[in-house]
């Protein structure tokens, strides 16, 4: 038999092997997606999804945490598509910055108030709470109401939380966790965030 020959065959099992598992799976659902972990990539990730979605016609909601007003290149990006996106910035900049604990809390407040709004907003099928995982780890959010809200959203919603450190709660109620890696990372030699890149 030659190696193609071999080749063709293996391949024939493996797509066999995959149909089935394939076959299998019946269930279609609103999923609870979190980005977690110390590596760079997690609202990256999330920005493909929303690309996805709104490549399916989908209307998007996200809330921003944590995260001051910074003119993003995916905010310059996304103008493109209108009112099909519902996009909040609603923190005030990383903790290290407002030194104000009072405020965060405020603001990670606001934050979740305008998250219930687009959960119950029903043109919307996707929504992205970045970096949601950071207000729940400083306690500047009760985690026990978030998740029992986002278990409680409608069936056909999808939610994407990001941030490193999500809660166990969170993650046991998660339909998807990938946990980001830093294996390497550019800042650590004094590479700085770049325009196009970070933001």
């Amino acid at each position: 038999m030659s190696d193609d020959d071999r080749h063709r065959e293996k391949m024939a099992k493996r797509k066999a092997v995959q149909d089935a598992e394939v076959a299998q799976k019946t269930i279609e659902k609103g999923l609870l997606i979190v980005h977690t972990g110390p590596g760079k990539g997690k609202s990256t990730a999330a920005w493909g999804l929303m690309l996805r979605a709104l490549g399916r016609g989908w209307r998007v909601g996200v809330v921003q945490f944590i995260k001051g007003a910074w003119d993003t290149g995916e905010k310059h990006a996304l103008k493109a598509f209108g009112d099909r996106i519902d996009w909040h910035t609603l923190g005030e900049g990383f903790t290290w910055e407002t030194q104000d604990k009072a405020r965060d809390i405020a603001a990670a407040r606001q934050a979740w108030a305008e998250a219930e709004r687009l959960l119950a907003d029903e043109r919307i099928r996707l929504v992205i709470l970045d970096e949601l995982n950071i207000a729940l780890r400083y306690d500047y959010l009760d985690v026990d109401a978030v998740v029992a809200a986002l278990k409680s959203r409608r069936p056909d919603l999808h939610v994407v939380v990001t941030g490193r450190n999500a809660k166990p709660a969170l993650i046991e109620a998660a339909d998807l966790v990938t946990e980001m890696g830093n294996v390497k990372h550019h800042f650590s030699a004094g590479v700085k965030a770049q325009e196009g890149i970070e933001f």
